[in-house]
């Protein structure tokens, strides 16, 4: 039955990734089913999505949004799908994470297996001694802000699967409800909380940033995870040459550098007696701070 569907997607696929989906947890959708609900039935909703996903059938509803408070002020949305949507993005996550992890920068640390927030951090700390500058990067809105064309074309370099293609394109363009039921359709972006989009973010940002910087300039270390981002430098020349070409490269990428959050950090300790206005930068929630000893000891 399953070699006469459009696409090759087995039941097993859809079975761990809903495994997958189960421990991640999470809340429900705009339909309101909860994990817990879909438990009792869950080998009948599982053959639909599978019968709709190997069909070409299969159309994601609309995520709902929830603004999360920020750290400092302000809301971050996020996108919250259905559980069968979440299962759905799982599927695809796990056949095309294979193909696009091997390819991906070593330096891209969020959202990968074996990667984590403290690698980043200890990377950062240790180039902060031999780099005397800190490009302190900030993408405005990445994720509501990716250009779907430009997505695509990311996503069809790498010859997914038809189904992948065709799923990845639905999933961007699914719109969204407020809690005030308010539809709300998306052009661009693709919504923080998809289980999809990191993988999508990383893919964006693997050609948009990090193929880039490694090509045009080896000389200046990077450490990135998802969209954060810090560049180390040598001098404040060099380090304000370069925003000035990260600028122009991203919004060639139809992305901006956040005028206010990104800025140029001097690394300073006993060694360096240099000054700048800027001597502390945050990365991934923590505070790189003037490493003084001497005034630490009074």
């Amino acid at each position: 039955m399953e070699q006469a569907k459009s696409y090759r997607i087995s039941k097993q696929m859809i079975w761990d990734a809903y495994q997958l989906v189960k421990r991640n947890r999470g809340s429900a959708g705009i339909d309101g089913l909860t994990l817990e609900a879909m438990a009792e039935n869950e080998k009948d909703s599982l053959y639909k999505l599978w019968n709709r996903m190997s069909s070409g059938s299969y159309f994601p509803m609309a995520v709902k949004r929830v603004d999360i408070p920020k750290k400092g002020g302000g809301t971050r949305p996020l996108g919250i799908p259905t559980v069968l949507d979440r299962v759905a993005q799982m599927t695809a996550r796990l056949y095309f994470e294979p193909i696009l992890e091997p390819l991906f920068h070593h330096n891209s640390y969020g959202y990968r297996p074996k990667k984590s927030a403290h690698q980043a951090l200890e990377v950062t700390r240790k180039r902060c001694w031999e780099y005397d500058w800190v490009i302190d990067l900030d993408i405005k809105g990445f994720f509501d802000n990716i250009d779907h064309e430009l997505m695509m074309k990311a996503v069809d370099f790498h010859s997914p699967p038809a189904w992948i293609r065709l799923y990845v394109e639905r999933w961007l363009k699914a719109p969204a409800i407020d809690s005030e039921g308010n539809l709300i359709h998306r052009e661009v972006g693709t919504p923080q909380g998809g289980v999809i989009s990191p993988l999508l973010a990383n893919l964006f940002l693997h050609y948009a940033f990090d193929k880039w910087i490694t090509k045009n300039h080896p000389e200046n270390p990077f450490a990135r995870y998802a969209d954060d981002l810090v560049v180390h430098c040598r001098s404040l020349e060099e380090a304000t040459k370069l925003l000035e070409e990260i600028k122009v490269r991203l919004a060639e990428c139809k992305l901006m550098v956040h005028p206010d959050k990104t800025k140029i950090v001097y690394c300073k300790d006993d060694n360096r007696k240099g000054d700048y206005t800027e001597k502390k930068f945050d990365f991934l929630g923590f505070t790189f701070r003037p490493r003084l000893v001497k005034n630490n000891r009074n």
